[in-house]
């Protein structure tokens, strides 16, 4: 009578593949535990130094690359709008260094623009590009008809507050 127990070889039973003789982590942290314990230490060291170097605004700075020009002529069709004063100004927006995306739509009586910078243009430059937007959206102002309200620009995407609500109730 055959005997159903495993052989004596680590518990395989008989007939099954022998184990894989790679390497074996495990075994090889028991047999090191003196350099496994110093490598803990010091990747704990490590993780606690970068704990204290982290950043700790509440509110992290974030560039916003986008600016709103509006223009309002009263009146007007849609295609005047368009052509006296939407063109007039993407032109002189496409100047601009680091522009990437203009978009525009035009309405009777109005003209949104919306001016994107390049995602690589650097932080500390967007407000005097901001500066270079207006002004030379100023120089081209007398260009615009008579009658025409604006430009007005709008940059400060970035200046958002945040609101709490709280439910209460007695108890």
């Amino acid at each position: 009578m055959s005997d159903p127990l495993p052989s004596a070889d680590h518990g395989v039973p008989p007939g099954a593949p022998a184990p894989s003789r790679g390497f074996n982590l495990s075994r090889w942290a028991l047999e090191h535990s003196a350099l496994v314990r110093y490598l803990l230490v010091v990747l704990l060291l490590l993780g606690v130094a970068a704990y204290f170097q982290l950043g700790q605004d509440e509110d992290p700075p974030f560039t916003f690359r986008v600016m709103v020009v509006r223009t309002n002529w009263p009146g007007a069709t849609a295609q005047q709008v368009a052509e006296q004063v939407t063109d007039k100004i993407e032109r002189t927006l496409q100047e601009v260094p680091y522009a990437d995306k203009i978009r525009s739509y035009s309405k009777p009586g109005e003209s949104m623009i919306i001016f994107q910078l390049k995602d690589n243009s650097p932080p500390k430059e967007v407000p005097q590009i901001w500066y270079t937007v207006r002004k030379k959206i100023g120089d081209i102002r007398h260009t615009l008809p008579q009658g025409t309200l604006g430009p007005f620009f709008n940059d400060e995407f970035g200046d958002v507050y945040g609101v709490i609500y709280a439910l209460s109730g007695a108890g």
